[in-house]
């Protein structure tokens, strides 16, 4: 135990200050005493009103959703100020992408948003092709909107599990969580990964969907209709869950258009954005979908739209699977795509193209580019530079974690502290997608 630790246990014990001396309050210590101190008490600031109270809440508190701090100033038990203080889980990763060939970046991207990182290299792999000019073949643009969708509902399975379970219903988490594995053994199906698949490619799929691949994805979309039921036969109309979200946390459409925010909650204020409509990309403007919006605002306005958004996600599935064209799953360009394996054993050529490939890399036109695709938590962009190498000479990404941060402050201004943590969970934060 350092020194200064061994003296807060002290002052909070009131044994001592840790080095033999009797306690002493912490308004006697000296400045250079009560800094150690300074960002682990709370501080009571005097003022007409009679001073208020300002606490930490995180970074290491599981109801942050992540390494988040939240330094909030009460007045009571009502929130006069909330700031959020991140960076607690910078990794650098932007840049890290500048020392790696293009494919090698596309595993950095699954650790952004871990909860949903096919749609991170989707992003990153589109801004790729735009730059190179090509287009992948019908069947791989529809398999990445399968595996997307069905990566949204299990997004958003965590989001309402743990949403859930921040306000009391804990056996939401368990019923979600069970549902959520039935799509991560379709992401081990196709893949080998449950999570970090990195299952899409420049230019296509890393490998055509396997054999049981349909007959699975459609049993599970057979059945989650009636879990969904089940979901809103417990939350929708439980007087608790309305009492703790009807009303709060409310976020105006022009309070969300000022601070860049996107998704759900910025649909939940009544604003109908979505990418896939708005820019559609991989095919979307082949499916039938309507984009899920609320009026209120509120914490229970979020959670009945991405209720329907699972829907939504149900139906795109659905007709992608109905629809799903024959065919190759990468694009037909040695400068591209590696050659199929068994011409390797056959074709002095294949080899040796091969080996280039993977020694290389693919070597992307000079220039600029910004890709974006809808994330579970809203616009998810890729804005990338090459100077015609092997590897990007810039990759940066708008995380929606990141923007949608930034209304937490005036979303929970003169609420109850007691409502924050739902706030919190309301906003769907992933940290990796924030910090970077």
């Amino acid at each position: 135990m350092t020194d200064w630790t061994s003296k807060l246990a002290g002052w909070i014990t009131g044994s001592g200050n840790g080095n033999g001396q009797p306690h002493r309050p912490l308004q006697e210590l000296g400045a250079e005493e009560a800094l150690p101190y300074a960002p682990l008490l709370p501080t009571w600031e005097e003022g007409d009103d009679g001073g208020h109270l300002v606490v930490n809440i995180g970074p290491q508190h599981p109801s942050t959703h992540g390494v988040l701090r939240l330094i909030v100033e009460l007045a009571g038990e009502r929130i006069v100020r909330l700031e959020p203080d991140i960076g607690y889980l910078h990794t650098g990763v932007e840049k890290t992408f500048e020392h790696k060939r293009y494919t090698q970046g596309i595993t950095l991207t699954n650790r952004l948003d871990y909860l949903s990182p096919h749609f991170n290299s989707l992003a990153f792999v589109m801004a790729a092709e735009r730059l190179l000019g090509i287009e992948p073949p019908p069947r791989a643009q529809y398999a990445r909107v399968i595996i997307c969708e069905l990566t949204r509902i299990a997004s958003h399975l965590v989001w309402l599990g743990t949403h859930a379970i921040d306000v009391g219903a804990m056996s939401m988490l368990l019923y979600c969580f069970r549902e959520r594995e039935m799509i991560l053994d379709i992401h081990e199906m196709v893949s080998g990964a449950r999570m970090m698949s990195s299952y899409f490619r420049i230019g296509g799929l890393a490998r055509d969907l396997p054999a049981g691949f349909e007959e699975a994805v459609r049993e599970f979309i057979a059945l989650f209709p009636d879990r969904l039921a089940d979901y809103e036969t417990l939350l929708t109309n439980n007087p608790i869950w309305l009492e703790r979200t009807k009303g709060v946390g409310v976020i105006t459409a022009e309070e969300a258009l000022a601070h860049s925010v996107t998704g759900p909650i910025l649909r939940a204020a009544g604003v109908p954005w979505d990418i896939r409509k708005a820019f559609p990309y991989s095919g979307y403007e082949r499916f039938d979908f309507d984009v899920p919006i609320r009026a209120e605002g509120d914490i229970y306005a979020r959670y009945l739209v991405r209720l329907d958004e699972m829907r939504e996600s149900s139906k795109i599935v659905t007709q992608a699977l109905d629809n799903l064209p024959a065919g190759p799953v990468l694009v037909d360009n040695h400068k591209v795509a590696p050659p199929p394996k068994e011409e390797i054993y056959q074709s002095m050529e294949a080899l040796i193209h091969h080996f280039k490939f993977w020694t290389e890399g693919v070597r992307v036109p000079a220039g600029e580019v910004y890709a974006c695709v809808e994330s579970p938590r809203g616009e998810l962009g890729v804005y990338m530079v090459s100077d015609g190498s092997s590897r990007p000479w810039r990759v940066h990404f708008r995380g929606p974690s990141f923007a949608n941060l930034q209304i937490l402050g005036p979303a929970a201004k003169g609420g109850l502290i007691a409502d924050m943590v739902a706030l919190v969970a309301s906003m769907d934060p992933v940290l990796g997608d924030v910090d970077r």
